[in-house]
């Protein structure tokens, strides 16, 4: 069964930087859109991005853009999720999943398209 596996959180202060990477063990996911999400306490799990299979596309939400970058090494079979200037409002649990029908990325990742949820992980971004 696909089930991901998230690292790489933890404390960051404002305008810090972490790197957060995830795998799927036993899976390729070669043919895969690969989306992040993360969920705050009290809110609803949200899209952050996504990479098509070729890692050639990409899409983020309005309030990342421009400071998260996604990739992915197919040779690791990882994604990863650079986030920069990081901001106390970006403070959750992030996880990733793979888009359950399509190999491409059509705007911003909605989580009932997806599958594959792990236990994510934190990041917290306090003073």
């Amino acid at each position: 069964q696909l089930q991901f596996v998230e690292s790489g959180g933890g404390w960051a202060q404002p305008g810090g930087s972490l790197r957060l990477s995830c795998t799927a063990p036993g899976f390729s996911l070669d043919q895969n859109a690969i989306g992040w999400f993360r969920q705050a306490p009290g809110k609803e799990r949200e899209g952050v991005s996504c990479i098509g299979s070729s890692g050639g596309t990409t899409t983020y939400a309005d309030d990342v853009k421009g400071r998260f970058i996604i990739s992915r090494d197919k040779v690791k079979k990882t994604v990863y999720l650079e986030m920069n200037n990081l901001k106390p409002e970006d403070s959750a649990v992030y996880y990733c999943a793979a888009e359950k029908s399509r190999f491409y990325c059509y705007g911003r990742p909605s989580a009932t398209d997806y599958n594959g949820w792990g236990q994510g992980t934190q990041v917290t971004v306090s003073s």
